[in-house]
């Protein structure tokens, strides 16, 4: 006689997720399960679905599945079903898309109130008819800088103002309130990444291999030298005045740098393809866009060098944090907002 099947089997075939890694993704990110009982069975495949949507699954083993964002896709219960059943839902949280239509090269810029900048960069030598979006908390951009071409670099100075770097003209422009622009220096090479130290110091990265220190008194002078970039340079700096880089190469082992007071460079951590922009956390945590093991996003490495992916995403290329709690997150084409519960480092 045929073995007819309990309770008891069902629920040993039953599909279950201990994990979601990670626990935030954009659409098109690709995103794993942990788990039993999540790969194919004798009877079908699994079907991943998010919250009202199929999402296309990529592999699957008995314990691990792993499947791509929808694009329509909003933060919900994630849940595995096999022909053996339906699994337990866990939350995955997806970023809300703020505004596209940009071309962000390198990481938005926030205001102390909350404001988020963010460019319009172009083809190189092409003007574009906005050079700097500002866009609100509820998602409104607006036109707020013309006239930068191709507007690269974004960073507030200690006095609140904002500043833009032109990687094709090799200037630096402030910004009023208004959105008018001043040239404030040049001679700044294919001027990329900008960051203000607590002491109101400019520094700028040429990609060709040298950041430039501009003083309060505009004066210039070559505080580091670095191999090129292929793209971009992207700086942050700590408290303590130490400046991070990262300047992607055709290396698949890329390296965050750390500079200190003296110009003195040296690899911070290195194992990253294509690392871009990067934010610093107030434990000391460095948050930057990049890959990792053929992992793309958000990653989070800490000072004992340790990389995590946070926010799994295809094509970022900046990260900011908010002071209204949220993490900002740019890629080629728009930002992104998501709740990560990280606290940006204040410098001043």
């Amino acid at each position: 006689m045929p073995r007819t099947r309990t309770q008891s089997d069902q629920e040993q075939t039953t599909p279950r997720i201990d994990e979601v890694v990670p626990a935030a993704a954009l659409p098109k990110g690709e995103v794993e399960l942990h788990g039993e009982n999540l790969g194919p069975t004798p009877n079908g495949p699994p079907v991943v679905v998010l919250g009202t949507h199929h999402a296309m699954v990529l592999m699957s083993r008995p314990g691990r599945i792993a499947f791509r964002v929808p694009d329509s896709a909003t933060t919900g219960l994630v849940e595995v079903r096999t022909p053996s059943g339906v699994s337990n839902g866990t939350q995955l949280k997806i970023a809300r898309e703020l505004t596209s239509g940009l071309h962000p090269v390198t990481s938005p810029a926030v205001s102390r109130s909350g404001m988020i900048y963010a460019t319009i960069s172009g083809q190189r030598g092409k003007q574009t008819p906005v050079s700097v979006v500002r866009v609100s908390p509820d998602g409104r951009g607006t036109p707020f800088v013309t006239g930068i071409l191709n507007a690269t670099g974004l960073a507030f100075s200690p006095e609140g103002d904002l500043f833009v770097t032109s990687r094709a003209e090799g200037n630096v422009y402030r910004i009023d309130g208004a959105g008018e622009s001043t040239l404030y220096s040049e001679g700044m090479g294919v001027a990329t990444g900008a960051v203000f130290d607590t002491h109101g110091n400019l520094f700028v990265g040429d990609r060709s291999g040298t950041i430039f220190k501009i003083d309060k008194d505009r004066k210039i002078f070559v505080y580091a030298t670095l191999e090129p970039s292929v793209s971009a340079y992207h700086l942050a700096v700590d408290i303590e005045g130490t400046l991070y880089v990262t300047g992607p190469t055709l290396s698949s082992n890329d390296a965050i740098w750390a500079i200190n007071t003296h110009g003195e460079a040296r690899q911070w951590y290195r194992g990253l393809g294509r690392p871009q922009g990067l934010a610093l956390a107030s434990t000391g945590d460095i948050y930057v866009t990049a890959s990792l093991h053929g992992q793309r996003g958000l990653l989070r490495v800490s000072p004992s060098g340790e990389a995590t992916l946070v926010v799994a995403a295809p094509n970022l290329v900046g990260v900011a944090f908010s002071p209204l709690g949220s993490t900002i997150l740019a890629d080629s084409d728009a930002v992104y907002d998501v709740e990560l519960g990280v606290e940006g480092m204040t410098t001043f």
